[in-house]
């Protein structure tokens, strides 16, 4: 059923820098304003919020994004909120929000309460805590690995309540054969002059532990010393919290003397592009993630992908590009399949035709408004 009224949806998650879930939730609440809908989110904050205000959204600031007993303080203002705004779908998207979403939702009059939705966005340790993603009367899995994690890891939570909505990438900003122009490429080249004629390999994402990056550093000093002119290109910044786990990084790329032979671009927003210049894009997550965003942007614009097949990213590969799919820490295997990609440019990797973000947003709202009517 469709409602025949805006609704008033409210997203809720810890904070509004970069990232996956940061993005989806721009992407809906987007998508909600172009319908007719209202839209608010709660937060932290964080560099997205002027993205999100530009777009016709409301955003309210939260205390959301930290584990101390002040975040508790948010349930009065939480509470509030929800019922001076008249929220129809309350969607939270991270634990700790959930936790002090659900604490708010529990104490509303079950007739003036919002329609509880939750995302799992991620394969989190199963324990009570990550327990309350399993507890919206609609429970969002983004990707079929998504989905089998709640039902294995927690038998006692209502299959029936789960909904598979992949998440997906517009075909628009990432469109396949794309290439960066010549005035970025000019820039980049100035900015990162060891990168020129090499054949580049980019592992994306923030420098945080489990995202391969000791991984990486081997593959590309094995394929130097096999005669492969490749340069490796890592692309994520750093978080204060993460200062020494990326200064252990940097030490062993100088003890395997890659200081000329791997960049550290930091935190971009021109990742499109950067794929775009890219001989193969990585996903080495020695954790199964639960989709993988970065690798379903590449293969939009065309650019082979090797990645671990477990998780929401074997899911993808599996689906769209089955070469580039190679067993969880089998390093031979790893280093095979990327040399394989480098020698032979006849490899193309198909237009993308699932995993679409309209797809995405249409499932989102239908799921708003069948809960709300």
């Amino acid at each position: 059923m469709k409602v025949s009224r805006p609704l008033t949806v409210l997203q809720v998650v810890p904070e509004l820098e970069m990232g996956g879930v940061e993005r989806g939730t721009v992407e809906v609440a987007k998508e909600l304003v172009r319908r007719g809908h209202r839209s608010l989110v709660a937060s932290a904050g964080g560099r997205m919020v002027s993205q999100l205000e530009s777009l016709g959204t409301r955003h309210f600031q939260l205390p959301l994004n930290r584990k101390s007993p002040g975040t508790l303080r948010s349930i009065l203002p939480l509470r509030r909120l929800i019922q001076r705004e008249q929220v129809d779908i309350l969607h939270v998207r991270s634990r700790l929000p959930a936790w002090i979403a659900w604490f708010v939702w529990r104490s509303l009059p079950s007739r003036s309460r919002p329609r509880l939705v939750t995302t799992v966005h991620g394969l989190y340790s199963a324990n009570r805590y990550s327990r309350i993603m399993t507890r919206g009367e609609a429970v969002v899995a983004v990707s079929d690995a998504a989905r089998d994690y709640i039902v294995n890891s927690y038998p006692d939570a209502d299959a029936s309540s789960i909904e598979v909505i992949h998440r997906g990438v517009a075909a628009a900003d990432f469109p396949h054969g794309f290439r960066a122009d010549a005035a970025w490429m000019s820039s980049f080249d100035e900015e990162f002059p060891a990168t020129l004629g090499k054949q580049l390999l980019t592992l994306p994402g923030r420098l945080v532990r489990l995202k391969g990056h000791s991984t990486f550093l081997r593959l590309i000093a094995r394929l130097r010393a096999e005669g492969h002119p490749v340069h490796g290109l890592i692309v994520g910044g750093v978080s204060p919290s993460r200062r020494e786990y990326a200064a252990s990084i940097h030490d062993q790329c100088a003890k395997l003397g890659l200081e000329s032979d791997v960049t550290f671009t930091g935190g971009r927003s021109d990742i499109r592009e950067i794929f775009s210049i890219s001989s193969v894009v990585l996903s080495l997550s020695a954790k199964p993630e639960s989709f993988g965003r970065t690798v379903l942007e590449a293969l939009n614009l065309g650019i082979p992908v090797v990645g671990y097949d477990h998780g929401g990213v074997g899911e993808i590969l599996s689906n769209v590009w089955p070469m580039g799919a190679t067993p969880k820490d089998d390093f031979a295997a790893l280093y095979d399949r990327v040399a394989t990609l480098l020698r032979d440019k006849r490899l193309e990797v198909p237009p993308v035709t699932e995993y679409q973000l309209s797809t995405m947003l249409d499932k989102t709202i239908q799921l708003y408004e069948r809960l709300a009517a």
